[in-house]
């Protein structure tokens, strides 16, 4: 992720596939409704204070070692888009080791694991993901100089798995008594190419009807993303036979039209409020200098939260690429060679909202208010924004610790004097959610 979704031309794009095959049936305890908007959360102070969360908590800071070294040691573990299988089963094993139960890993490669409470409640969700945006041969050793990190992806998102792993160990060695069901989730493919394919898969399935709440853990600080930026992402492709620069002269040339495409596009005017972008990120084509080329393309990124403001840009940025093909065959009227266009669909993420008031919005704010973080709400584009989509209370927070570089070779992380503040404010904010026995 970087804090960083769509008109789709093929369906299968932006649908929502893979069943989750569980290797193992277990039974869960019954479910209670969703508190309604304007409940009152649990008082947060007493949650924290109750004998096992405090064991917990005070746990989470005297151990913030072992966070650090599963940060470290998953890390290290190269995960590069579609190939996180070994980041994963890592991750499987370490679950297993904490005593989760019914640990698996899915037909898409996200991995799950379950911890059962003894009285009926909420199933939630918590979740970080595996995958980079690195490719394979990228160095991931991590650096450590005193309490900073240095690697790529130390913190988007080995920070999210290591404090997933971290409230894993600590709600069930200190037995705190959960309400309900709580989901232990590393998904596959939340950056860029993957397209979310992980938590598509995820909210897919029959699982889908059985969650309540979906919580991400993604990135390094203490902000909470309740507002999903969508974005539409497409390859434009131009062909035609392209030919020699002289002795073919005369016929539509795809670069040209290209450019024609990319000049178009970046005179569209975007409002400022509701907030609406787009990019040409990435250009490719052409043989020689001498040459006409045969085809040329651009990856073009449109991002907004709001879902009817990005429809609007996608609507007239294809106009524009359309008039750009008839410009460009209409510049040469003597010419019977052919110009085509092409468009791919290459990324589908829904914009979309969970309310600033939500049950889940304000438990997350007054778990932060008790650890003593400040904890402001933003927009970003995460693996929320699916089930935000759908209707379904979500949101992603930050792991805590400060950091920057998120997407680059120089990526670091610091941990200060006050990392496990993250972990902390994580966990108090599931139990809130949850509910732990003889508190209110």
């Amino acid at each position: 992720m970087t804090r960083s979704t769509r008109f789709a031309r093929a369906l299968a794009t932006s649908a929502l596939v893979t069943l989750l095959v569980p290797t193992a049936v277990v039974s869960q305890p019954a479910r209670t409704p969703r508190p309604a908007a304007n409940t009152p959360t649990v008082d947060m102070a007493a949650l924290a204070k109750a004998p096992t969360v405090a064991r917990a908590m005070a746990a989470l800071q005297a151990e913030n070692e072992w966070t650090l070294g599963q940060q470290i040691a998953l890390c290290e573990i190269p995960a590069p888009p579609f190939k996180e299988a070994a980041r994963a089963d890592a991750y499987r094993k370490q679950l297993i080791s904490l005593g989760a139960s019914n640990v698996r890993i899915d037909q898409e490669g996200n991995v799950l694991g379950e911890i059962h409470g003894a009285a009926p409640g909420p199933t939630v969700m918590l979740s970080s993901h595996l995958d980079t945006v690195f490719p394979e041969g990228t160095n991931v050793k991590v650096k450590r100089e005193g309490t900073k990190l240095t690697a790529p992806g130390i913190g988007d998102d080995c920070r999210g798995l290591a404090v997933t792993l971290a409230i894993t160990r600590q709600i069930i060695t200190n037995n705190i008594p959960i309400a309900g069901r709580l989901l232990i989730v590393a998904t596959v493919g939340e950056e860029g190419p993957g397209n979310l394919r992980g938590v598509r898969a995820i909210f897919g399935s029959a699982m889908r009807d059985s969650l309540d709440y979906f919580i991400s853990v993604d990135g390094v600080g203490y902000s909470i993303t309740n507002r999903a930026v969508g974005s539409n992402r497409y390859r434009v492709k131009y062909s035609g036979p392209g030919g020699h620069s002289y002795g073919a002269f005369g016929m539509p040339n795809p670069i040209h039209a290209l450019g024609r495409a990319i000049a178009l596009a970046s005179d569209l005017p975007v409002p400022a409020n509701p907030k609406v972008t787009f990019n040409v990120g990435l250009v490719t084509g052409g043989q020689s200098v001498n040459s006409i080329s045969a085809s040329a393309s651009m990856d073009v990124d449109m991002r907004s939260e709001s879902a009817p403001a990005l429809a609007d840009l996608d609507r007239r940025m294809q106009a524009a690429f359309r008039k750009a093909l008839a410009v460009e065959i209409a510049r040469w009227p003597g010419s019977k060679v052919p110009l085509t266009m092409q468009i791919d669909t290459i990324g589908i993420r829904p914009a979309g909202a969970t309310a600033d008031d939500a049950f889940i919005v304000r438990t997350a704010l007054a778990a932060g208010q008790t650890i003593g973080v400040y904890t402001p709400l933003s927009p970003s584009s995460t693996d929320a924004n699916i089930p935000i989509s759908l209707g379904i209370p979500a949101i992603a927070i930050d792991g805590g610790g400060i950091g920057q570089g998120g997407h680059a070779l120089d990526e670091w992380y610091d941990d200060r004097t006050d990392g496990y503040k993250g972990a902390q404010w994580v966990m108090l904010f599931v139990l809130g959610l949850h509910g732990v026995a003889g508190v209110r």
